[in-house]
């Protein structure tokens, strides 16, 4: 089987295809704007007929899209989360109509959540955010494509590798600048926000069934816990973890693109009727792992 992974080198992509490649019989290909990439593909300026003859050089069985945009103006979202799979989608009806599409999404384009109430893939979307709002367009432009394709709306990955831009990482972060310092002080926004947090290698078993799962899928399936926990454990089960002795204050701002939401929980019934998969690692091993990794790297590097 033939498997295109974009964003093959990101946080995401990273994850997905070190399960590929414990595939038996699994080809898989790398594309993005890495030199490391076999196919040179930049969703967010490549043109629709250029595309569609590097997809079928490529004559993949599959596409798993993890290229995405967290971060940046309304511009660069959109280029990225909304025009991406909408040239992606009309590259691959040209150039391999019967492949497999897997577009990860995100949680984010559900909105607001209702406290001690799990959203269902067809709960209404309402995002307040442009990084939700654009995620949800490319949603809306991959489910109408007419292509075998499904959405993963995955709630928040932790787990080794998670990148600052992202709050399980960015407190990994300043956990291991702050050291042993019993006098270091982190401040942080408000945290008493609850997230639906999700093992990112979990993410990618997810993706990788999806993209070899013989029969048809729904448009939508959702990646999650199940399980909706304050932000505030989330930080002091990390910070217990990385053996911090200083304290952590609250000073009440917070993210600009998740502020606005208090709640979010998933219900991920249909992903274990549609691929059998269900969450394996407990929020206690992902962290543990996060800090396993970020510990290892050198003082304002990347880890390995």
């Amino acid at each position: 089987m033939r498997i295109l992974v974009l964003g093959f080198t990101g946080y995401l992509g990273g994850h997905v295809v070190e399960h590929l490649r414990a595939l038996p019989g699994a080809r898989v290909f790398g594309g993005g704007r890495s030199p490391a990439a076999e196919l040179d593909i930049d969703l967010a300026t490549a043109r629709t007929d250029g595309l569609a003859k590097t997809l079928a050089s490529a004559a993949p069985d599959a596409v798993i899209n993890c290229a995405g945009s967290t971060d940046g103006d309304a511009v660069t979202l959109a280029e990225v989360n909304s025009r991406g799979p909408a040239v992606l989608c009309a590259a691959l009806r040209e150039a391999a109509p019967s492949a497999r599409l897997v577009q990860l999404g995100s949680a984010a384009e559900y909105g607001p959540g209702t406290p001690d109430t799990r959203v269902t893939e067809t709960s209404a979307t309402r995002p307040v955010t442009p990084y939700g709002a654009t995620k949800l367009a490319g949603t809306v432009t991959v489910t109408a494509s007419g292509l075998d394709a499904v959405v993963l709306r995955v709630g928040n990955p932790v787990g080794p590798g998670a990148p600052p831009t992202g709050l399980p990482g960015r407190i990994a972060g300043l956990l291991h600048a702050a050291g042993p310092d019993p006098d270091a002080v982190i401040r942080l926004g408000d945290l008493s926000a609850y997230r639906d947090f999700v093992d990112v290698r979990d993410v990618a078993r997810a993706a990788v069934l999806a993209a070899t799962s013989p029969g048809p899928l729904p448009h939508v399936l959702n990646i999650g816990s199940g399980r909706a926990v304050p932000v505030r454990e989330l930080v002091g089960t990390l910070a217990r973890t990385a053996g911090f002795r200083g304290r952590i204050e609250e000073d009440g701002g917070g993210s600009a693109r998740s502020g606005a939401v208090s709640w979010q929980c998933s219900d991920i019934a249909a992903a274990g009727d549609s691929l059998d998969w269900r969450p394996s690692y407990a929020l206690e091993e992902s962290l543990a792992a996060l800090w396993a990794a970020t510990s290892l790297r050198p003082e304002g590097g990347r880890a390995p």
